[in-house]
C-alpha cells in the first residue's frame, strides 16, 4: 500500500523513486516465443521499475521527464532535441530488476519492488502518460520473459528516477 505522506511523524522522512533506464536507439524489438510482438524505429527504449510504495505522481514525473529529455542531435550535432520534438516513437518495458539490490550476498533481493498488481497499474499508468504528452509508444508484455533487441544510438544510456525526500 502506498505510503500518505500527510501521516509522516515530524522529522520523518521517505524516498519515492520510480526508475527508469533511457536508452537512444536506432532500431528495437522485443519478441517472446521467438516471435517479434513489438518494434520501433528511431527513439527510445525505456526500461521501467516501479518500486512498492510508488504513485502516478511518480509516474508523471519520470513521463514528463522521457518524453522531453534532450539526447538527440540538432542539425549542430549538439543533444538539443526531444522525442517530442522528432516525433520519434518510444518502447517501454517494465523491468523489476531494476530494484535488485545486490548490498548483502550473492543473490539479488527484489523486496522494494512494487507487488505486480501495483507495478502493472502504474506501468501502465507510465504509458498512457507518454501517450497523452503525443509519443508513439509500444510495449513490451508485462511480466513475459522477453527478449529485447536494443540497437543503443551513440551509445546514449540515461538513468532517471524520481527521487526525492518528502
Amino acid at each position: 500500500m502506498p505510503i500518505d505522506v500527510h501521516e509522516l511523524l515530524p522529522g520523518q522522512s521517505v524516498w519515492f523513486d520510480m526508475r527508469a533506464v533511457i536508452q537512444r536507439v536506432k532500431c528495437a524489438s522485443v519478441s517472446i516465443d521467438s516471435q517479434i510482438t513489438s518494434s520501433i524505429q528511431r527513439g527510445l527504449v525505456v526500461l521501467v521499475g516501479v518500486g512498492r510504495d510508488d504513485r502516478q505522481e511518480d509516474a508523471d514525473y519520470l513521463a514528463e521527464k522521457t518524453a522531453n529529455i534532450r539526447i538527440f542531435a540538432d542539425e549542430n550535432g549538439k543533444m538539443n532535441l526531444s522525442a517530442l520534438d522528432l516525433g520519434a516513437e518510444v518502447l517501454v518495458i517494465s523491468q523489476f530488476t531494476l530494484y535488485g539490490d545486490c548490498r548483502k550476498g550473492r543473490r539479488p533481493g527484489f523486496s522494494d519492488a512494487a507487488l505486480p498488481d501495483h507495478a502493472l497499474a502504474l506501468y501502465e499508468y507510465y504509458v498512457e502518460r507518454l501517450r497523452s504528452l503525443g509519443l508513439a509508444v509500444n510495449t513490451g508484455e508485462f511480466g513475459a520473459n522477453m527478449l529485447v533487441e536494443i540497437h543503443n544510438e551513440g551509445p546514449v544510456t540515461i538513468l532517471l528516477d524520481s527521487k526525492r525526500l518528502f
